[in-house]
Protein backbone atom coordinates (compact mmCIF):
# COMPACT_ATOMS: atom_id res chain seq x y z
CA UNK A 1 0.00 0.00 0.00
CA UNK A 2 1.18 3.41 -0.76
CA UNK A 3 1.48 5.99 1.62
CA UNK A 4 0.01 9.27 0.61
CA UNK A 5 1.26 12.04 3.18
CA UNK A 6 -0.75 15.20 3.65
CA UNK A 7 0.20 18.82 4.08
CA UNK A 8 -1.95 20.77 6.41
CA UNK A 9 -3.31 22.87 3.89
CA UNK A 10 -4.53 19.64 1.75
CA UNK A 11 -6.06 17.93 4.62
CA UNK A 12 -8.07 21.31 5.10
CA UNK A 13 -9.15 21.19 1.46
CA UNK A 14 -10.50 18.19 1.80
CA UNK A 15 -12.33 18.25 4.99
CA UNK A 16 -13.63 21.54 3.50
CA UNK A 17 -15.16 19.10 0.50
CA UNK A 18 -17.33 17.46 3.37
CA UNK A 19 -18.05 20.62 5.05
CA UNK A 20 -19.37 22.42 1.96
CA UNK A 21 -21.25 19.45 0.96
CA UNK A 22 -24.36 21.45 -0.41
CA UNK A 23 -22.19 23.38 -2.59
CA UNK A 24 -19.32 21.03 -3.75
CA UNK A 25 -20.76 17.05 -3.65
CA UNK A 26 -24.36 18.50 -5.44
CA UNK A 27 -22.37 19.68 -8.31
CA UNK A 28 -20.44 16.89 -8.47
CA UNK A 29 -23.76 14.60 -8.90
CA UNK A 30 -24.38 11.46 -9.23
CA UNK A 31 -22.48 11.15 -5.69
CA UNK A 32 -22.82 9.62 -2.39
CA UNK A 33 -21.75 10.20 1.21
CA UNK A 34 -20.11 7.68 3.10
CA UNK A 35 -19.81 8.03 6.93
CA UNK A 36 -18.54 5.06 8.94
CA UNK A 37 -15.95 2.58 10.58
CA UNK A 38 -13.10 0.82 8.14
CA UNK A 39 -13.52 -2.78 8.28
CA UNK A 40 -10.33 -3.37 5.85
CA UNK A 41 -8.25 -2.03 2.97
CA UNK A 42 -7.81 -4.30 0.67
CA UNK A 43 -5.36 -2.89 -1.94
CA UNK A 44 -7.60 -0.13 -3.36
CA UNK A 45 -10.78 -1.47 -1.89
CA UNK A 46 -11.75 0.46 1.23
CA UNK A 47 -15.04 -1.75 3.09
CA UNK A 48 -16.96 0.33 5.62
CA UNK A 49 -19.73 -0.01 7.66
CA UNK A 50 -21.91 2.56 7.63
CA UNK A 51 -23.45 4.14 10.48
CA UNK A 52 -26.99 2.26 9.38
CA UNK A 53 -24.83 -1.29 9.65
CA UNK A 54 -24.78 -1.17 6.11
CA UNK A 55 -21.63 -2.65 4.42
CA UNK A 56 -19.92 -0.77 1.34
CA UNK A 57 -16.93 -1.16 -0.85
CA UNK A 58 -15.11 1.96 -2.24
CA UNK A 59 -12.56 2.33 -4.79
CA UNK A 60 -9.60 4.08 -3.97
CA UNK A 61 -8.44 6.50 -6.96
CA UNK A 62 -4.97 6.67 -8.11
CA UNK A 63 -3.17 9.16 -6.27
CA UNK A 64 -6.23 9.43 -3.17
CA UNK A 65 -5.26 11.83 -0.21
CA UNK A 66 -6.10 11.23 3.34
CA UNK A 67 -6.73 13.94 5.52
CA UNK A 68 -7.56 14.16 9.74
CA UNK A 69 -9.52 16.02 11.74
CA UNK A 70 -9.09 16.52 15.82
CA UNK A 71 -11.58 17.57 18.20
CA UNK A 72 -12.02 21.32 19.34
CA UNK A 73 -13.82 23.77 21.14
CA UNK A 74 -15.38 26.77 21.51
CA UNK A 75 -12.07 28.33 23.21
CA UNK A 76 -10.11 27.71 19.68
CA UNK A 77 -12.43 29.86 17.70
CA UNK A 78 -10.64 33.10 17.92
CA UNK A 79 -11.43 36.89 16.27
CA UNK A 80 -10.41 36.86 12.81
CA UNK A 81 -10.70 33.01 13.04
CA UNK A 82 -11.59 32.02 9.08
CA UNK A 83 -14.34 29.11 9.72
CA UNK A 84 -17.09 27.18 8.20
CA UNK A 85 -20.10 26.69 10.16
CA UNK A 86 -23.38 24.43 9.49
CA UNK A 87 -26.21 25.90 11.27
CA UNK A 88 -29.63 25.98 11.74
CA UNK A 89 -31.85 29.09 11.25
CA UNK A 90 -33.65 30.05 14.54
CA UNK A 91 -36.72 32.03 15.05
CA UNK A 92 -34.92 35.47 15.81
CA UNK A 93 -32.91 35.00 12.71
CA UNK A 94 -29.61 34.28 14.42
CA UNK A 95 -28.11 30.72 13.62
CA UNK A 96 -28.05 27.56 15.85
CA UNK A 97 -23.99 26.00 14.99
CA UNK A 98 -24.84 22.44 14.57
CA UNK A 99 -20.88 22.04 12.65
CA UNK A 100 -17.74 23.88 13.28
CA UNK A 101 -14.93 23.75 10.90
CA UNK A 102 -11.94 25.78 11.71
CA UNK A 103 -9.72 26.38 8.47
CA UNK A 104 -6.32 26.55 8.56
CA UNK A 105 -4.77 29.79 7.68
CA UNK A 106 -3.46 29.06 4.04
CA UNK A 107 -6.98 28.32 3.16
CA UNK A 108 -8.31 31.84 4.23
CA UNK A 109 -11.54 32.67 1.67
CA UNK A 110 -12.08 29.70 0.09
CA UNK A 111 -15.98 28.83 0.00
CA UNK A 112 -16.70 32.30 1.50
CA UNK A 113 -20.01 32.81 1.38
CA UNK A 114 -23.76 32.08 3.47
CA UNK A 115 -25.55 29.63 1.21
CA UNK A 116 -28.19 26.58 1.99
CA UNK A 117 -26.46 23.60 3.24
CA UNK A 118 -27.75 20.30 1.60
CA UNK A 119 -26.61 17.51 5.07
CA UNK A 120 -29.28 18.86 6.77
CA UNK A 121 -33.23 19.83 5.72
CA UNK A 122 -33.82 23.98 6.30
CA UNK A 123 -29.75 24.80 7.26
CA UNK A 124 -27.20 26.56 5.96
CA UNK A 125 -23.80 26.93 5.55
CA UNK A 126 -21.67 30.10 6.00
CA UNK A 127 -18.14 30.35 5.33
CA UNK A 128 -16.70 33.75 7.21
CA UNK A 129 -14.25 35.61 8.95
CA UNK A 130 -15.21 35.51 12.35
CA UNK A 131 -15.56 39.63 13.02
CA UNK A 132 -16.87 39.39 16.80
CA UNK A 133 -17.02 36.74 19.81
CA UNK A 134 -18.61 36.88 23.36
CA UNK A 135 -17.61 33.22 24.99
CA UNK A 136 -19.67 32.10 27.46
CA UNK A 137 -19.25 28.93 30.18
CA UNK A 138 -21.76 27.45 28.14
CA UNK A 139 -20.51 28.40 24.70
CA UNK A 140 -19.89 31.20 22.08
CA UNK A 141 -21.92 33.65 20.06
CA UNK A 142 -20.33 35.06 16.84
CA UNK A 143 -20.44 37.57 14.63
CA UNK A 144 -19.54 35.84 10.92
CA UNK A 145 -18.37 38.36 8.12
CA UNK A 146 -18.48 37.95 4.59
CA UNK A 147 -18.65 40.40 1.21
CA UNK A 148 -21.81 41.35 1.40
CA UNK A 149 -23.25 39.95 4.50
CA UNK A 150 -22.75 38.92 8.43
CA UNK A 151 -24.15 36.22 10.72
CA UNK A 152 -24.46 35.87 14.37
CA UNK A 153 -24.35 32.82 15.45
CA UNK A 154 -24.51 30.90 18.98
CA UNK A 155 -22.53 27.70 18.93
CA UNK A 156 -23.30 25.41 22.03
CA UNK A 157 -21.80 22.54 23.67
CA UNK A 158 -23.44 20.06 21.57
CA UNK A 159 -22.42 21.99 18.06
CA UNK A 160 -19.36 19.27 16.50
CA UNK A 161 -16.23 21.76 15.99
CA UNK A 162 -13.20 20.32 14.44
CA UNK A 163 -9.95 21.30 12.37
CA UNK A 164 -7.96 20.12 9.90
CA UNK A 165 -4.82 17.88 10.76
CA UNK A 166 -2.60 15.88 8.80
CA UNK A 167 -3.39 12.13 8.36
CA UNK A 168 -1.99 9.36 6.21
CA UNK A 169 -2.86 6.13 3.96
CA UNK A 170 -1.57 3.88 6.83
CA UNK A 171 -4.24 5.30 9.37
CA UNK A 172 -7.18 3.42 6.77
CA UNK A 173 -7.05 -0.05 9.42
CA UNK A 174 -9.60 -1.33 10.78
CA UNK A 175 -11.74 0.63 13.53
CA UNK A 176 -10.78 3.82 12.16
CA UNK A 177 -13.61 6.02 11.80
CA UNK A 178 -13.88 7.68 7.41
CA UNK A 179 -16.06 10.36 6.27
CA UNK A 180 -15.97 10.94 2.44
CA UNK A 181 -18.32 11.76 -1.01
CA UNK A 182 -18.11 8.99 -3.54
CA UNK A 183 -18.65 8.95 -7.05
CA UNK A 184 -21.46 6.81 -8.49
CA UNK A 185 -21.19 4.59 -11.59
CA UNK A 186 -23.69 3.24 -13.40
CA UNK A 187 -23.64 0.15 -12.10
CA UNK A 188 -23.79 1.19 -8.70
CA UNK A 189 -19.73 0.36 -8.02
CA UNK A 190 -18.44 3.99 -5.38
CA UNK A 191 -15.15 5.15 -5.98
CA UNK A 192 -13.45 7.90 -3.88
CA UNK A 193 -10.58 10.55 -4.15
CA UNK A 194 -10.62 12.05 -0.40
CA UNK A 195 -10.75 10.32 2.36
CA UNK A 196 -11.32 12.03 6.23
CA UNK A 197 -10.35 9.91 9.15
CA UNK A 198 -11.39 11.11 12.88
CA UNK A 199 -8.58 11.20 14.79
CA UNK A 200 -9.01 10.21 18.52
CA UNK A 201 -11.35 12.20 20.17
CA UNK A 202 -13.69 13.66 17.45
CA UNK A 203 -16.63 13.68 15.84
CA UNK A 204 -16.77 12.42 11.79
CA UNK A 205 -17.73 16.31 9.70
CA UNK A 206 -21.24 15.58 8.48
Amino acid sequence: MRLVPASLASAGLFAFGLVLASSVVQAQAPSTRVRGTVERLDGAALSVKTSTGEAVTVALAPGYSVGGVVKATAADIKKGSYIGVGARPQADGTLMAVQVFIFPEAMRGTGEGHRPWGVLPESTMTNATVADTVSRVDGANLVLSYPGGEQKVTITPDANIIMATPAQSSELAAGAQVAMTASKAADGSLTASRITIAKAGAQLPM
